[in-house]
């Protein structure tokens, strides 16, 4: 009909390369030591920026998996399905080594290239990266046992996706998961009640439950239990030696507010089959290594969904016009959309910077003891930020954005997880407290870090001895997210101070070190670097 021209709609934003428009990945990429994997980035960005990539998450999210406890003669099934996309998506990540690109390539930033690619996953559908990030972070836990390394690592470092239910030495392919929560205890992991039963020779049986099972659908998991000697650390594969099905039942799928393309379940074990790694009573300290890896994830997959929604908040607005004027010309759309890109920005330099510490942690004790300072805290500072972040992206769309035919709905549901996933708020700022207390060399290491940039802003000089003067008498508790906060935002105004354009970085000290700012995002102060944030936002 004459009367249904379709005016004033920006067009759908497909078939773009997200690694190529991105500046601040582009450049922290280089600076971090991976300008070897450029054009790996760029391949890869081109996939994730297409309209066939970016339909199979929409059909991932909206196809959640399916779970078997039974075949129909009453035999245990115990398998997951998934819909076709979510196995597209698993196969094109897997192949450009999302899993295990340092561990099958170490090479200096090889941990940064992964972080890049994985951040530009994330930007897609970000509920299949959650496998990708437990198999990459197992493997350093692994290797602390030769005979389980020697028999999984091999399968677990191809770049192969073979989504059978067999035993692993059949397959071309494998994925670990994790189970550490159990119902009664949550993150207080020390209340776990799943005990496990020495055989000999490393051998136990697990009985128990897991309240929270990441990626089940995996080829083996590490997971905690009570052996006589405490909380441990064991590697349970779906398998048994003898080529039977591990003890290991699904009970029930979680009815996850987002992350809806991925799994999560709750588990029980009836004398599973595991192998301890570690010693007895070391399980914590075994598995942590694990988490550590993780918790960069979230760092990484936080900042991918932030640089996703400035990028759609921008896009529309560069099409939309309103009261005469395309959306991106007025001022307090400007103010709102360089605000928001100011923060994507921030995290993104923080996150590759972290990466680049774990990718030198091996060679130098110094980027090790920052690493677990500054992981910590930018786990908390990161994915507090997001939520809000994407929420304010999501209003730039107005109506539009709060309808499921757009992405940003699922980014919006999925902004909070990460805070959640390897430890939530309060878990993270408390183990800052414990590093600050019990590691001076961790806090030695990034206070190191920052003042590399000393005597270039005045501002954040201040706000840095400000802060180093309350350490001095040991923080309370009631000061965790404080003190982890104010770490955050001295690390990434350090970052851009030294790495970013000078615009971004003044936009930076003035709001979040100076404090000329209001309390939501587009109340940055002047003017007169709109523009100039905008174009680098866009590039």
């Amino acid at each position: 009909m004459k009367t249904h021209e379709v005016t004033n709609q920006p067009p759908p934003l497909v078939d773009y390369n997200a690694f190529e428009r991105d500046p601040d990945l582009i450049e922290a990429v280089n600076q971090d030591g991976a300008a070897w994997a450029h054009s790996q980035l760029l391949e890869f960005g081109k996939l994730v920026g297409s309209e066939q990539v970016i339909q199979w998450g929409f059909e991932a999210n909206e196809n959640p998996p399916v779970l078997h406890t039974h075949d129909r003669f009453g035999n245990r099934r115990d398998e997951v399905t998934f819909h076709p996309a979510w196995h597209d998506l698993m196969r094109l990540s897997i192949e450009h080594q999302l899993h295990c690109l340092p561990w099958r390539e170490p090479r200096p930033g090889a941990h940064v290239a992964r972080a890049a690619l994985l951040m530009l996953a994330s930007q897609n559908e970000a509920g299949h990266t959650c496998p990708l990030s437990m198999t990459y972070a197992s493997i350093p836990v692994i290797r602390k046992q030769v005979e389980i390394a020697r028999e999984w690592q091999g399968h677990i470092l191809q770049p192969n996706y073979d989504i059978r239910f067999v035993p692993v030495a059949e397959k071309a392919g494998a994925l670990i998961g994790m189970g550490m929560t159990e119902k009664q205890g949550g993150s207080d992991v020390r209340m776990n009640t799943t005990s496990a039963r020495p055989l000999g020779n490393g051998q136990y049986l697990l009985t128990g439950h897991k309240w929270f099972c990441s990626a089940p659908m995996s080829d083996a998991f590490l997971v905690l239990a009570q052996a006589p000697g405490g909380l441990s650390c064991f590697f349970l594969p779906r398998w048994t030696p003898h080529g039977e099905r591990n003890r290991f039942h699904l009970q029930r799928l979680k009815n996850k507010l987002g992350n809806r393309s991925n799994a999560s379940a709750e588990v029980e074990f009836d004398a599973a089959w595991a192998r301890i790694i570690g010693d007895e009573g070391r399980g914590i300290a075994t598995i942590m290594e694990m988490v550590n890896y993780t918790r960069l994830d979230c760092v990484l997959g936080s900042a991918g969904l932030m640089r996703q929604a400035v990028t759609q908040a921008i896009h529309h607005a560069r099409h939309r016009k309103a009261f005469g004027k395309f959306l991106v010309e007025q001022p307090a759309m400007q103010n709102v959309l360089a605000d928001l890109y100011l923060e994507s920005a921030a995290a993104t330099i923080l996150a590759l910077r972290l990466a680049s510490a774990v990718d030198r942690s091996n060679a130098s004790e110094k980027e090790r003891c920052f690493a677990r300072l500054a992981i910590a805290a930018a786990k908390y500072w990161v994915t507090k930020r997001c939520p809000g972040q994407v929420a304010e992206a999501l209003e730039c769309l107005g109506g539009n954005g709060y309808v499921e035919d757009c992405s940003m709905p699922r980014l919006h549901r999925e902004s909070p997880l990460n805070s959640i996933w390897e430890g939530s708020g309060n878990v993270n700022c408390l183990d800052v407290l414990r590093i600050l207390a019990k590691e001076p060399e961790s806090r030695e290491s990034f206070f190191a870090e920052i003042r590399l940039c000393k005597g270039a802003d005045s501002r954040l000089d201040a706000t840095i001895e400000t802060l180093e003067a309350s350490l001095t008498h040991a923080p309370t508790e009631c000061d965790a997210r404080r003190t982890s906060e104010q770490l955050a935002l001295i690390l990434q105004a350090s970052l851009l101070i030294r790495h970013g354009p000078s615009n971004l970085a003044e936009a930076f000290c003035s709001s979040r070190i100076a404090g000329d700012w209001g309390h939501n995002f587009g109340t940055l102060p002047g003017a007169s670097y709109f523009q100039a944030l905008l174009d680098r936002a866009w590039a």
